[in-house]
């Protein structure tokens, strides 16, 4: 891949001196995908990357990113607004727990023993899919937040500028998963979820961040869950039987369990540091998934805000899986 959103302007005779360049919205969300693309890649040359092809490699590295998003590393970032990006620090959790359940012998051995390589694609896919569009939103807000609302309804990768537009066409899935996911476009869910980072940033009492902050996460969840994964891989039939599946006898043993880990280790002993998915959970159910997402939220918010130093060391640890290799 090269540089494709250079823009070009006249320059003038005068030493130090600055030209304005204009770059329409089509050319702001085109840099936020090249930022997406070009952090799951490893460069080989000036202005060439090639995609890291290891999933569970990948995971780690779109955790790190919105660990990073979160603790205001990115680029664009601003300490001073600590936790208006308050998903993606519950993100960096479950990216990590999509980068452990890739690594476990029951996928495995789904993929080996069964033949069965829906549910690990299937996780890459939407993984991988899904962090174009989030970390999209994020990378734009945080680096030009000043025309992110002027720009907000414009995101559309129908028209990305050309050069961005064929490398888009040629990542993993995209020939499916753009349509499934309405080409990135702004749902009422990212509406609100940055309407809540606003009023986050904009607020000068404590005690009232935290409900901001909730209601920001609920709503990138809604958008996540609902918009993205839900119709990208929880309606693909064939996804969606081997999940069915995965809760008869039969295959239940090579299952991963359903729990999310906040820490940056693949497992727990310490019931307060983990979300176990309740039996009853069907996941390829919005509503039944949401239940359980929404149990592992407020109990990730309250440890966010009883023992805020301790999650926040987790992580940066994840944080730096930023540019770990390629397996």
């Amino acid at each position: 891949m090269s540089d494709s959103t250079t823009v070009t302007a006249p320059t003038n005779t005068k030493p130090n001196s600055c030209v304005d360049v204009h770059c329409d919205c089509s050319t702001m969300w085109s840099m936020a995908q090249q930022f997406s693309t070009l952090r799951l890649s490893t460069k080989t040359a000036d202005f060439k990357a090639t995609l890291v092809k290891d999933y569970a490699v990948r995971a780690r590295r779109i955790s790190a990113t919105y660990a990073r998003f979160y603790l205001e590393q990115e680029e664009g970032g601003n300490p001073r607004h600590k936790g208006r990006y308050y998903w993606t620090a519950l993100g960096a959790f479950a990216s990590k727990t999509v980068a452990c359940t890739l690594e476990t012998w029951q996928l495995w051995a789904q993929s080996n023993v069964l033949r069965a390589k829906k549910t690990r694609d299937g996780l890459g896919k939407g993984n991988f899919w899904l962090f174009c569009d989030i970390s999209g939103w994020h990378w734009y807000h945080s680096r030009y937040g000043s025309s992110f609302e002027t720009c907000l309804e414009e995101r559309n990768a129908t028209n990305f500028v050309p050069a961005v537009k064929a490398q888009v066409a040629q990542l993993p899935w995209s020939a499916e998963a753009l349509g499934k996911i309405n080409q990135m476009r702004p749902s009422k869910y990212v509406r609100e979820g940055f309407a809540k980072v606003k009023e986050f940033e904009q607020s000068t009492d404590k005690r009232k961040q935290p409900a901001i902050q909730m209601a920001h996460l609920l709503a990138i969840a809604n958008h996540e869950q609902g918009v993205v994964l839900q119709p990208l891989i929880y309606e693909d039939p064939d996804f969606a039987w081997w999940v069915q599946a995965q809760r008869s006898a039969w295959v239940n043993w090579a299952s991963p369990n359903l729990e999310l880990i906040f820490t940056n280790a693949c497992k727990s002993d310490t019931a307060e540091l983990k979300s176990v998915a309740p039996a009853a959970t069907k996941l390829e159910d919005f509503p039944s998934r949401m239940t359980w997402i929404t149990q592992a939220a407020n109990k990730f918010h309250a440890l966010m805000q009883k023992k805020t130093a301790q999650m926040e060391a987790e992580l940066s640890v994840i944080a730096g899986w930023v540019h770990m290799p390629d397996a």
